[in-house]
């Protein structure tokens, strides 16, 4: 049952992170405007399962006016406000504390911080880990998101109560990930891929949504457009089964897609979603509507 709708306030971000799911970067377009943000929000707002919204990108800070009305108002509306950010202005606890401090006067509830060596190198003396130091007094949850590099002990696997992953997350393979840091790694049969470990399709608890409009159950991966249909109906309708990749994925992974659609896979993936996010992308012409924006499948797509 859906509980969460994360929004993707902005494509544009600070970083060009390898591991990132969306190719997001400087020069990456698809931001909301504040009509589109109060749009969304009445439409979240009929969905009587949803009880929580989370601003990400991107670098949402990017826009931090936008961002601070996009809080106010979805807690006007009896939702709890949650924050996903690379923390960039806060070069000290004043700078940090200078943009935290409205956003929880707005009614910002959690704030979730990347705090990885993707982004910050020099992980003790970060943005990040000032704005870890200068939240810890606060009424609100903090926490941090750290993603491993692949060749790195594995951490868990797992969300966080609200969404996001958790400290020592394994990179997942989809958006740039899939192109920067899958080289060298062992693969795997892509016959043994018959199953999609990672995220519920028949029912998710949370989706992610773009300025586009994009309703995402998987980053690239489809239920519809909030412009052209309501979300709570297209919540309502969306039916696993009767959607084209969804569908070959529930019953078999992407192994079952290849087959099904005719695609003669490489003979190897590092992992389930390796191997989807490049069926994926070649499915692009075929399966507009359920499959996009193309830039989050890489440049020239």
């Amino acid at each position: 049952m859906l509980s969460g709708v994360h929004v993707l306030l902005t494509y544009t971000c600070t970083f060009e992170c390898d591991h990132c799911f969306l190719f997001c970067g400087p020069w990456t377009r698809g931001t909301f405007t504040l009509a589109q943000i109060r749009e969304l929000l009445d439409q979240v707002q009929k969905i009587e399962s949803v009880d929580h919204v989370f601003f990400e990108g991107g670098e949402p800070l990017l826009n931090y006016a936008l961002l601070l009305e996009a809080i106010r108002e979805a807690r006007e509306r009896g939702l709890e406000v949650g924050l996903v950010t690379n923390a960039y202005p806060s070069n000290s606890a004043l700078d940090a504390e200078l943009w935290i401090e409205p956003l929880v006067a707005a009614g910002l509830n959690f704030l979730s911080i990347s705090d990885d060596s993707f982004h910050y190198p020099d992980r003790e003396n970060s943005p990040a880990r000032i704005t870890l130091d200068a939240a810890a007094g606060l009424s609100i949850y903090v926490d941090s998101i750290a993603v491993s590099n692949p060749g790195a002990a594995a951490g868990t696997k797992g969300e966080s109560g609200r969404g996001g992953p958790t400290e020592g997350s394994r990179a997942m393979f989809r958006g740039r990930a899939a192109d920067k840091l899958t080289s060298g790694l062992e693969r795997k049969d892509w016959q043994e891929l018959d199953k999609c470990p990672y995220e519920d399709l028949v029912s998710p608890s949370r989706v992610h949504v773009d300025a586009f409009g994009h309703v995402h159950i998987c980053q690239g991966l489809l239920m519809g457009n909030i412009w052209e249909t309501p979300l709570p109906r297209l919540v309502e309708q969306y039916d696993s089964n009767s959607h084209p990749i969804c569908s070959a994925l529930n019953e078999g992974g992407p192994a079952l897609l290849a087959r099904r659609l005719k695609i003669r896979p490489e003979p190897g993936y590092a992992d389930e979603c390796h191997f989807c996010f490049l069926l994926r992308r070649l499915l692009l012409d075929r399966y507009p509507g359920y499959l996009g924006p193309r830039q989050v499948y890489g440049p020239g797509y």
